[in-house]
């Protein structure tokens, strides 16, 4: 399985924060894309998601292109915004029916993703009263209700405290070891040991970075 994001263009009147996207993955990899706020990660993500459409370019998954098959794009892909939107007052499990049928959930919360996540934990909380680690997870578990081979993540871990941060990250390793694929907007240089290939978003276009851990190059690459 193999995903090929090809000539990915975005303008919004005279900014254009996609120019020329391109790169692919395969089954069992993750890519890590950076770059500095406002640069188009999250547009980026989200044409990817089918929230909005480019003005040009192909989404092909073995040559199919998902863009032309929006059924086929939203049982492939699943999409881990910034945000949380989820109905506050309503509980987690509330919040999953939305997503899940009831003998499903119960299934998945049991022995399935749900329980990896760590969410039957916190399944009869009203969402409100979630910390920031808990809400992203339950955020996760929403978009792996059509079990997705990619996973689209925006800034997963951003204000997240260490413990949190650690069973994200356990968590996408283990949905990597199963062959899924994952695509991860990220400035936390922790996350980037999920990585298998790391990418900057500059000035429109994707250009391949070789991390060796020198923080203050990165700083400068991403300048």
């Amino acid at each position: 399985m193999t995903f090929d994001i090809q000539n990915i263009k975005k303008s919004y009147g005279k900014k254009t924060p996609l120019v020329d996207a391109c790169f692919s993955l395969s089954a069992s990899q993750c890519v890590g894309i950076l770059g500095r706020n406002g640069s188009g990660k999250s547009t980026l993500l989200s044409i990817l998601a089918g929230v909005q459409a480019c003005d040009k370019g192909e989404f092909l998954l073995d040559n199919e292109d998902l863009f032309r098959n929006k059924k086929k794009l939203s049982q492939t892909v699943g999409y881990v915004p910034q945000g949380t939107p989820f109905f506050e007052e309503l509980s987690a499990r509330d919040n999953l029916l939305l997503w899940y049928e009831r003998k499903r959930l119960s299934e998945e919360l049991s022995h399935g993703v749900l329980k990896m996540l760590g969410i039957d934990e916190f399944i009869g909380t009203p969402v409100r009263k979630l910390s920031g680690g808990m809400k992203k997870r339950l955020s996760i578990g929403c978009s792996m209700a059509n079990k997705p081979s990619l996973l689209l993540l925006d800034e997963p871990c951003a204000a997240l405290d260490p413990v949190c941060r650690r069973q994200i990250h356990q968590y996408l390793m283990q949905f990597k070891e199963r062959g899924g694929s994952l695509i991860l907007a990220t400035h936390d240089e922790s996350e980037l040991s999920l990585c298998d290939a790391i990418y900057i978003l500059k000035d429109g276009r994707l250009h391949p970075y070789d991390y060796d851990g020198d923080s203050a190059r990165l700083t400068e690459m991403l300048a």
